[in-house]
């Protein structure tokens, strides 16, 4: 007999060898602990969105499991995350604008992913890249013609996820999450601990209800 759960989610990614790691309404345990797959998350904002089921749920966070997806990435180096985040995020939306090699466009997709690895002291730089997610819908993605831009897939993964409101201006904030992350889960054997991501669902432009995520990538 099906067994229906109440959760409240989101999503995440690969990058070039990295796993990157979205929300579920209702899901469905089944015979065999199998669970199905999520609808579209109301905070996708009814853009296109990674696949997940959620695996265990606590107050703090939630292990959540990924299809296979495929995404679009960049990287740069350097201490100022809000510069970087504005030259990457750029780049990526030429990319979906036309700037490859079909001049095709490409419908924005959530979240936008960022992968931190955090340097090693204050004055060393940090690497970021982000990621956005490439729909089913694109059955041929189109190949970047910047140098700096790569497509790239993720096999199935897990990921422990903390999500949380309002905006996150600067990177000070996502540290914070990250922190309340690594207590709920208090644990740290269980999750690669050299980077994580943070996903951002919504516009700048949206005021209320905005979603926000730290992934931390099971190991």
């Amino acid at each position: 007999m099906l067994i229906k759960i109440a959760a409240v989610l989101l999503m995440a990614v690969f990058v070039q060898g990295e796993k990157l790691y979205y929300k579920p309404k209702m899901i469905k345990i089944i015979p065999g602990n199998e669970v199905e797959p999520q609808k579209k998350p109301d905070f996708c904002n009814k853009l296109d969105c990674p696949e997940y089921k959620v695996i265990e749920s606590s107050s703090g966070y939630e292990l959540r499991e990924y299809t296979a997806t495929h995404w679009v990435s960049t990287t740069l180096a350097g201490v100022d995350y809000s510069e970087a985040s504005g030259i990457m995020f750029h780049r990526l939306f030429d990319y979906i604008q036309g700037k490859n090699a079909k001049k095709e466009k490409i419908a924005m997709t959530a979240p936008v992913l960022v992968r931190l690895i955090p340097g090693p002291g204050p004055a060393c730089e940090s690497n970021f890249t982000m990621s956005f997610f490439m729909s089913n819908k694109v059955t041929d993605p189109p190949a970047p013609t910047d140098p700096t831009v790569a497509l790239n897939s993720a096999p199935t993964f897990r990921a422990y996820v903390r999500q949380f409101g309002g905006y996150v201006r600067k990177i000070e904030d996502w540290i914070k999450e990250a922190q309340e992350l690594f207590k709920s889960i208090n644990d740290s054997s269980k999750y690669h601990t050299q980077f994580y991501f943070t996903a951002g669902y919504d516009s700048p432009f949206r005021i209320f209800k905005r979603h926000n995520e730290i992934w931390f990538i099971s190991k």
